[in-house]
């Protein structure tokens, strides 16, 4: 029950959310970001609309260790058009990774692309990540999403979303996660199924 109460009141916020790593000058924002690999958190803080800083903490399971990060997100470039919009987003980061009594430098850097329009949604992203003897790897992520309907300014806004995974060092190079997007004002909540069984589950909060 009081998740639910929470989660309707999130939901109730004013304004508008975008899952995109820049606010508005002065803006903060939450998120909560939980997928197969890894737990994270980040708030951020942005100075201009097109720089973020702010800090990571991130948690991969399986291989049960732990980074700390400041973090660097920008707006590259954007595309205004007609009856859409395009951005280029680089979001990246730096600090150290522990875990079972050692602890190393650790960074990634990764870009974003997306495109969309009221009724259609694009995404490409990838992620460099390093972090010495802990771990290495490139991944990559597509989505495309479907408005069921179109919403006023104000509305509770639903997008039904596919999500491509591609990571060539495990077993399972591909994973598929149906998911669905509901943001209204502020707030954002993403909550999906990976088809190789996982839940995806992220929150955005800005104020």
């Amino acid at each position: 029950m009081r998740f639910a109460a929470l989660f309707t009141f999130l939901l109730l916020a004013p304004a508008t959310a975008q899952a995109r790593p820049v606010s508005w000058p002065g803006g903060w924002m939450l998120m909560l970001m939980n997928d197969l690999d890894s737990n994270a958190a980040q708030l951020n803080y942005t100075f201009t609309p097109r720089y973020a800083v702010g800090v990571q903490h991130e948690y991969f399971r399986d291989e049960k260790f732990n980074i700390d990060a400041m973090t660097f997100d920008a707006l590259l470039k954007r595309w205004n058009m007609p009856d859409a919009q395009a951005n280029l987003w680089l979001k990246s980061g730096a600090g150290i990774a522990y875990g079972s009594g050692n602890a190393d430098p650790a960074a990634y850097a990764g870009l974003e692309i997306d495109w969309e329009n009221r009724h259609l949604f694009t995404l490409y992203e990838n992620r460099i990540f390093w972090a010495d003897d802990h771990e290495k790897f490139v991944k990559h992520k597509a989505r495309v999403g479907i408005a069921p309907y179109i919403g006023d300014y104000g509305d509770l806004h639903t997008w039904l979303m596919l999500q491509v995974d591609y990571d060539a060092g495990k077993h399972d190079t591909f994973s598929l996660t149906p998911m669905v997007r509901l943001f209204k004002g502020n707030t954002l909540v993403e909550a999906g199924y990976n088809l190789d069984g996982g839940i995806l589950f992220n929150f955005t909060q800005q104020f």
